[in-house]
């Protein structure tokens, strides 16, 4: 039977999407005033490219990181349909690109399953809920005993080989219907880490069995090259970036990040081509290293409203895009659109020239609503004309 979703943006402005396994194609019925709608193709990525690399006279684009936080609920379909339908997560992605175009949807085709793909190859236990992502618990375990945990593999453990199923039966659907997969995306080994022990006991760790913990996330590490690379593998050459989502490394200062943090990001960047786009999301705090960050290899830092987009931008000195810094909670969500016109020309404004990627503080946050993202998009529109 065929899944209607009905979404009213305006008293005068309504769509209908529809599909099914059996009319697959995603279907569009636009009432009077709406733009024409072009779905987001091979020539997004390649502005985004330019301003992640930094070339020069790169536009400034509009990105924003969306997954299962915020997607099911925006069309009004379940988290467990989103999860584990590949019909309903095709046609979610089509049609959020499609109500935005443009917005670059990042990372582009993005198969999770909340944040529990890496833990769950760890062991941890999973449990999901219908209307919200999962949760996790952490292991119960000694770090004397890590010498006996084998190393995971993606290929095989937890619910990473769902995922590069999905992306390996999907993904001719995708590239036949006009679309890129440019991006893997892995969580970071200290995020991984917490999983595994508890965020309140890694932090124990840190300081009461820093060898063990270096062990622990060396094993952490290990796990995200390795399944940025089975991802990019299942995927195919169409890849040429990633993204590393690790924000316990904004829960540590100076000391505690250059041993516990910075060697291992770096050793990410270098498992992969220097000339891939490598994206890092961090949006607990970046106080403690954002001049250390450019020498992980990372091209992208994308933050927390912590740190205030000039700031920021002083600190860095054009050696990382900037990506951001729109507050995802307090005017994203609370904000009306006026309010998100005005932040967001604030943050172009703040941002002093430096290069940038606009976005949110982080990646969108539940509930943020469709016109406060076209109130970002016009904001950029006026900023590019001057107006």
């Amino acid at each position: 039977m065929p899944v209607r979703l009905i979404r009213h943006h305006s008293p005068n402005s309504w769509r209908f999407l529809s599909f099914s396994a059996e009319t697959p194609s995603l279907a569009v019925t636009k009432a009077p005033g709406w733009i024409n709608l072009t779905p987001m193709r091979a020539s997004q990525w390649k502005e985004f490219r330019a301003a992640a690399k930094r070339e020069p006279g790169a536009a400034i684009p509009l990105a924003l990181i969306v997954d299962s936080p915020w997607m099911p609920g925006h069309l009004g379909i379940s988290h467990n349909d989103y999860f584990f339908d590949s019909e309903v997560w095709f046609n979610a992605h089509r049609a959020v690109i499609e109500e935005f175009p443009e917005v670059i949807m990042f990372p582009s085709w993005w198969a999770e399953i909340g944040m529990a793909a890496e833990p769950s190859a760890m062991g941890v236990r999973v449990r999901f809920w219908p209307h919200q992502t999962p949760s996790e618990e952490r292991v119960p375990f000694h770090l004397e005993d890590l010498a006996e945990l084998s190393r995971p593999d993606p290929k095989s453990d937890g619910f990473c080989p769902l995922i590069l199923h999905r992306y390996a039966s999907m993904k001719q659907r995708i590239f036949d219907a006009g679309y890129t997969m440019p991006v893997v995306a892995a969580r970071g080994p200290l995020c991984t880490a917490s999983f595994f022990r508890g965020v309140t006991q890694l932090m124990m760790d840190l300081m009461d069995e820093p060898e063990q913990t270096l062990k622990l996330i060396d094993l952490c590490t290990g796990l995200t090259i390795d399944w940025l690379k089975a991802q990019a593998a299942a995927i195919g050459p169409s890849v040429e970036g990633i993204l590393v989502l690790d924000d316990i490394v904004g829960m540590i200062g100076p000391d505690d990040y250059e041993q516990f943090a910075h060697p291992f990001l770096k050793r990410i960047c270098d498992a992969f081509p220097t000339d891939w786009v490598k994206v890092y999301h961090n949006d607990a705090g970046v106080e403690a290293c954002l001049e250390r960050l450019p020498d992980t290899g990372f091209d992208v830092l994308n933050w927390g409203k912590q740190t205030d987009i000039a700031r920021a931008a002083e600190r860095l000195g054009g050696r990382m895009t900037l990506m951001g810094n729109v507050p995802p909670l307090d005017v994203g969500v609370r904000g009306t659109p006026d309010d998100v016109e005005q932040a967001t020309l604030e943050v172009l404004a703040k941002a002093g020239g430096h290069p940038m990627i606009l976005s949110v503080g982080g990646g969108v946050s539940p509930g943020m609503p469709a016109e406060n993202i076209r109130a970002m998009a016009r904001a950029l529109a006026r900023f590019r004309s001057g107006g």
